[in-house]
């Protein structure tokens, strides 16, 4: 069943808890309505920014598709082509089917949008040809949402630590440590041994050594630090998810989109998503007869019993193209996917040949300086 995108909306504000975050939404909707797009655009700013903070992780999923769709909508009727496209592919991925009512929204929003669905289905449906030639092509302008969201951060300066404590290895560096180098940092019983293994651990991995700066990592820890803000799960930090993981090593995604598990996807689950099992509906007809069991059977099935389930089920893919994975991985494109279930766990990574072979690539890259780091002790 298609939503109309004012439905979308509606149901995306009216979930929020906050009290500030439905009504910038409110506010940016009405200035779209009255055509006053800039202003539009800087409300969104404001409430994706709202929606950034530190406790609002939950609200920032709602929101996504509602932001991709009026971001994309202003930027269409201001004539900014190429941002308008690339917040509708992320709109996209979470409403395949948009149904917008023409009395609403300008002619070339709708035209800009049913052109990115267009292109989006041609793509998909085309193979992947091989690269014309040996050399890489340049990376893209603009890897959507993101990657601007990335672009735009700016951790806090308490954040970098000379990681010397005795957890070090086991945080987020562990992505670029080998076996060896874990058994032998976990070895040291001192501050000062454990100082001098982080120093020289990093010296190994700094690309200009004779500058100041090591850029390999300040841009580590500042993947760290990204996904640590917008990443985390519960009591997990936001770098040590399976998502953290994946930003840390290979960043921002070209893409990135989340949809409901459908009935009918799960088909480890025989049960569907129903609300209640076959053990329940059997103590419900015990002793009844007639129009009383007719009337159970319909209290306990159908579209009603299985909606609930579906805001629980939901799979993120992270698509990445060809120039953004490492240069030894031959695939053109790698979608990395993201489970959440019930009694499953959340945002797990499924770890196909495609996934644990990028993955691979991107550590190996790291371990190289491993006889570096070891002859400079």
């Amino acid at each position: 069943m298609r939503r109309s995108v004012a439905s979308l909306a509606f149901l995306a504000a009216t979930s929020l808890v906050a009290a500030t975050l439905p009504s910038l939404f409110y506010k940016a909707k009405e200035e779209f309505r009255l055509a006053n797009y800039a202003a539009s655009l800087q409300t969104l700013d404001r409430l994706q920014a709202e929606a950034d903070r530190p406790g609002n992780e939950a609200y920032r999923a709602q929101l996504t598709p509602a932001l991709a769709f009026y971001r994309g909508a202003c930027f269409a009727a201001l004539g900014r082509v190429d941002e308008a496209r690339s917040s509708f592919e992320t709109y996209l991925v979470y409403t395949p089917n948009p149904a917008l009512d023409p009395s609403l929204y300008p002619h070339r929003v709708i035209a800009l949008l049913d052109e990115t669905k267009k292109s989006l289905e041609q793509k998909r449906s085309s193979p992947p040809t091989p690269d014309a030639s040996p050399a890489k092509p340049a990376a893209p302008a603009d890897t959507g949402s993101f990657a601007a969201a990335y672009r735009a951060f700016k951790p806090a300066q308490d954040q970098k630590s000379d990681g010397a404590d005795e957890n070090w290895a086991d945080g987020p560096v562990r992505y670029l440590l080998t076996a060896a180098q874990r058994d032998d940092y976990r070895r040291l019983s001192t501050l000062a041994e454990r100082s001098q293994f982080v120093e020289v651990f990093w010296k190994a991995h700094d690309p200009s050594p004779e500058t100041p700066e090591n850029e390999f990592r300040d841009e580590f820890e500042r993947r760290v630090a990204f996904a640590d803000a917008r990443l985390g799960q519960e009591e997990t930090r936001g770098s040590l998810t399976d998502r953290g993981m994946l930003f840390v090593l290979l960043g921002p995604p070209t893409w990135a989109g989340r949809k409901p598990i459908e009935i009918g996807e799960d088909t480890a689950d025989p049960n569907g998503m129903s609300r209640h099992n076959s053990f329940e509906a059997f103590a419900a007809l015990k002793g009844a007869s007639g129009g009383q069991t007719a009337a159970i059977l319909a209290s306990m099935s159908g579209p009603a019993n299985t909606l609930p389930e579906s805001e629980t089920s939901w799979r993120e893919v992270w698509h990445y193209r060809h120039e953004l994975l490492p240069a030894s991985v031959s695939y053109q494109q790698v979608d990395f996917e993201f489970l959440t279930k019930r009694g499953y766990g959340r945002n797990v990574l499924q770890r196909d040949e495609q996934a644990l072979t990028t993955l691979e690539a991107a550590r190996s890259m790291n371990r190289s300086v491993d006889a570096a780091q070891s002859a400079a002790k």
